[in-house]
């Protein structure tokens, strides 16, 4: 008797939770949903960033990656060239993670395993750049914004250049076509995302000088 009792209290308390949860996420939700309806993106703010984008290698990537932050953004050079460099960042994590994990699927040559485990480690250097350009983003501004624009564009391009390194490892006709195909296709987005962002930071200079 006790025991079933304990598991309607167990079957309770799952209930309970169910509906707690339910309504915390419905509570999180219709918020998210108030702030956009407060803060809606202007004809000028999206204006602004299909102009900024336009002068990208990818523009309909740049676009289409930002236009959900354009009420944040607004016309700002600067909002732009830090929320691309978030953007870029996040992609590059959850590239890194993906890979790692493919890393360790069964059936893979030694030479895929290999190639996985160095453009895991390039994606890390890329992550660690990224993110020293995002921190060095806060200091912009005064008489060393040149300095600091500077260290910027030096990490992005370093970044570039380590996910590139990872497209490259997955060139060879000695791949597996579908591991191949999955590397490639997250790269390919991977890059060009931090192409974007370093076109976007190179505006927010020219916009300063």
């Amino acid at each position: 008797m006790e025991q079933v009792n304990s598991s309607r209290r167990l079957s309770s308390y799952y209930v309970f939770a169910g509906i707690l949860i339910g309504l915390v996420m419905d509570s999180t939700m219709n918020s998210c949903l108030a702030v956009r309806v407060l803060s809606p993106s202007t004809k000028t703010d999206t204006q602004f960033l299909r102009r900024s984008c336009d002068a990208t290698t990818y523009p309909t990537l740049c676009f289409s990656s930002l236009s959900s932050y354009a009420a944040a953004i607004q016309t700002s050079p600067k909002a732009l060239a830090n929320t691309a460099l978030s953007v870029s960042l996040g992609s590059s994590r959850s590239t890194s993670t993906m890979m790692s994990t493919l890393s360790k699927s069964h059936g893979m040559k030694p030479r895929e395993v290999a190639a996985m485990r160095d453009c895991v480690e390039n994606l890390s250097n890329s992550i660690d750049e990224l993110r020293n350009s995002m921190g060095e983003m806060g200091h912009l501004g005064g008489s060393n914004f040149g300095l600091h624009m500077n260290n910027i564009q030096t990490w992005v391009s370093a970044a570039l250049t380590q996910e590139n390194s990872c497209m490259d490892d997955f060139a060879g006709n000695s791949m597996n076509g579908n591991v191949k195909t999955t590397v490639r296709g997250h790269m390919v987005r991977v890059v060009q995302l931090t192409s974007n962002t370093l076109a976007l930071i190179n505006g927010l200079s020219s916009s300063q000088s």
